[in-house]
């Protein structure tokens, strides 16, 4: 029977707001290191705890022990990234299909008594013939049958972890380069046995020279977004590289922080200049910290570890790191002096007490700023801007330019801004700077906070027809924390 559609009557339609963009992860580390896991065209791998890293790396390589420190912390952070840094020349490599439990069955290799396939390694063809793995016992020897094969152009091996065979040039370099593997043109198709073929294996990576560290860092930068720490697995960085890789991370778009272990006595010097904390701590930077420990070159993942377990979004969960511990670090036994030139040079250090207890100390950064703080102010910064992006972003209609638009728009920082209030970043107090709209110097912050924007009307018109909003500002009183006490007791008998 012919109906009506109910929709001229009555015309319903839904309609969904984009969803919001979220706001950075500032417990995440990148630890950098030199090990052949990761290829340069991967970039880097996330872990959410030491099994996936041992799983990955065993448990000698540097990026393991790094990883173990941070994920030693108590409480414990939850992500960490590994990146592969290409100290030295890399070799083409084809990484082939990850193959199921069924497509692993031995039965389907030792069938194989004549098989073949063709593979360009460095440019040249290479056409493998009267391959016979009738006689192998597991996966191991199907991959060195293909070695025997490949000659002196390369190697294919087994990786268990991985589940997968994967090919691997000669050479090193810009000129060593790989295919994909294909069909022979006679014998048994091993390509596809072997999961090599286009379809099935990870795109073919070319080897590349060997790069700075610095270069390294901005790659990984302009690969991903997710990280906001770094730690470089490698114990014999040169000055120069750690002074390089400290002025990128000073200066990138992303705020990001640096971490470095120097293990130079020369740091408990007072007199000495030339050492690296001296240098950085010269440099003036607001983006980097560094520890001295003379038991790990990797101390500093520990200090990340602890200062990553923060979540900005709950109630009273910022910290300092002073009086923190370090697990997995020896705490340093030293002098007076020695202690006052780490602090005169801004550098941190896991030291012991004459009371029985090891601390961090200061938690500051190579300019004297307090982490906790660059941390924290960080977060304030990504939280406010991505807030009042998705008021934008969201919002059905629009944010209209007038005073109660602007409004709208003050809320939403206020809104970020009592989070701060919330965590502990922020509380009330006497403001010390200029005056800025009805605050001026000297008067008390009631709320920690106060946000002002002038009126929509005494906007320059160029700024109106451009579309802006009045500039807003904000003014804000961290919370601080004590780190020292003086404490007089009179006594009268």
């Amino acid at each position: 029977m012919q109906t009506l559609a109910i929709s001229d009557v009555v015309n319903v339609q839904i309609v969904m707001s984009p969803k919001a963009a979220a706001t950075r992860n500032f417990g995440a580390l990148l630890v950098l290191g030199s090990s052949p896991v990761i290829n340069v065209s991967e970039g880097l791998r996330q872990y959410a705890g030491t099994d996936g890293i041992v799983s990955d790396f065993g448990t000698s390589a540097p990026e393991y022990v790094a990883g173990n420190l941070f994920f030693s912390q108590s409480p414990q952070p939850s992500i960490m990234y590994i990146g592969r840094w290409a100290k030295t020349a890399t070799a083409a490599i084809l990484n082939g299909a990850v193959l199921s439990t069924d497509e692993q069955a031995l039965a389907n290799f030792t069938a194989v008594t004549a098989g073949g396939m063709k593979i360009t390694i460095d440019g040249t063809l290479k056409t493998l013939s009267a391959i016979d793995l009738s006689g192998v016992t597991n996966l191991n020897g199907v991959a060195s049958a293909i070695t025997t094969k490949l000659a002196s152009a390369g190697t294919c091996v087994w990786d268990a972890t991985q589940s997968r065979f994967e090919v691997t040039s000669a050479t090193t370099g810009a000129s060593s380069t790989i295919s994909y593997a294909d069909v022979p043109a006679s014998g048994v198709d091993v390509s596809a046995l072997l999961g090599l073929q286009s379809g099935q294996a990870s795109a073919p990576v070319n080897g590349v020279i060997a790069e700075a560290l610095v270069d390294a860092v901005a790659r990984l930068a302009g690969m991903s977004n997710d990280w906001y720490g770094l730690l470089v697995a490698d114990p014999s960085l040169a000055s120069s590289d750690v002074l390089a890789v400290a002025a990128f991370i000073e200066g990138a778009g992303q705020s990001r922080v640096f971490g470095y272990t120097t293990q130079n006595s020369l740091a408990l010097d007072p007199t000495s200049t030339t050492d690296i904390a001296s240098k950085l701590d010269a440099a003036n930077y607001k983006r980097t910290f560094t520890q001295f420990s003379s038991s790990s070159p990797y101390a500093a993942a520990s200090i990340f570890g602890r200062a990553f377990t923060v979540d900005f979004q709950g109630n009273n969960t910022t910290i300092t790191l002073k009086f923190k511990q370090e697990p997995g670090i020896t705490a340093e036994s030293l002098t007076e002096t020695q202690a006052a030139a780490l602090k005169a040079k801004n550098c941190n250090v896991f030291v012991n007490y004459n009371n029985d207890t090891a601390i961090i100390q200061e938690g500051v950064m190579c300019n004297g700023y307090f982490f906790d703080e660059v941390h924290g102010l960080d977060w304030l910064q990504n939280d406010i801007q991505t807030a009042v992006f998705n008021l934008l972003y969201t919002n059905p209609t629009k944010v209209p330019q007038t005073n109660p638009g602007i409004n709208r728009i003050v809320t939403t920082i206020d809104s970020r801004c009592d989070q701060a209030v919330s965590n502990g970043l922020v509380a009330p107090g006497v403001w010390n700077g200029p005056d800025v709209g009805a605050i001026t110097t000297g008067q008390t912050l009631t709320k920690g906070y106060y946000v002002f924007a002038s009126p929509v009307d005494t906007q320059a018109q160029a700024d109106r027809e451009a579309r802006k909003a009045p500039v807003i500002q904000a003014v804000i009183k961290l919370a601080g924390a004590v780190h020292f006490s003086d404490v007089i007791v009179n006594v009268n008998r």
